[in-house]
């Protein structure tokens, strides 16, 4: 059973514009989660690849102040070396640090959905953990 929704930068980028093509299919993701009682999770690092300067920092500041129930997740010591062995486990660089950390939340969580344009890269990583599962945008 899944347990959280994981929403990668291009998920999250989504939701910040509401008048962006994407927006109702996260925001429908984020209502059945909220439904089935699932944590909506968004790794730190996710924010640090959109944080681009002050307008895009607005953007997605306000989308935060505006979406009650996101969980940011810090990377801590023990957090990092779950994102490491991910990578280790798919053979992957740092190209793909941003996509393990998702999908190290969806695995910490227990299990989970990770929404994302990048589908292929999560795909790999997450190849190891049959509780997670990837929903393309």
């Amino acid at each position: 059973m899944s347990r959280a929704l994981v929403l990668d930068s291009e998920a999250l980028s989504s939701l910040a514009r509401p008048q962006g093509q994407r927006f109702g299919e996260i925001r429908a993701a984020l209502e059945a989660a909220r439904r089935l009682r699932r944590d909506v999770v968004v790794p730190a690092v996710v924010l640090a690849e959109l944080y681009r300067g002050p307008r895009l920092n607005q953007v997605v500041d306000a989308c935060l102040s505006r979406e009650t129930g996101l969980e940011v997740r810090d990377t801590d010591r023990d957090f990092a070396r779950l994102v490491g062995s991910i990578l280790a486990a798919a053979n992957a660089d740092s190209g793909t640090l941003v996509d393990a950390h998702c999908v190290a939340a969806a695995v910490e969580a227990g299990g989970g959905v990770v929404v994302t344009g990048d589908r292929h890269d999560l795909e790999r990583l997450a190849a190891p953990y049959p509780h997670v599962h990837i929903a393309p945008l």
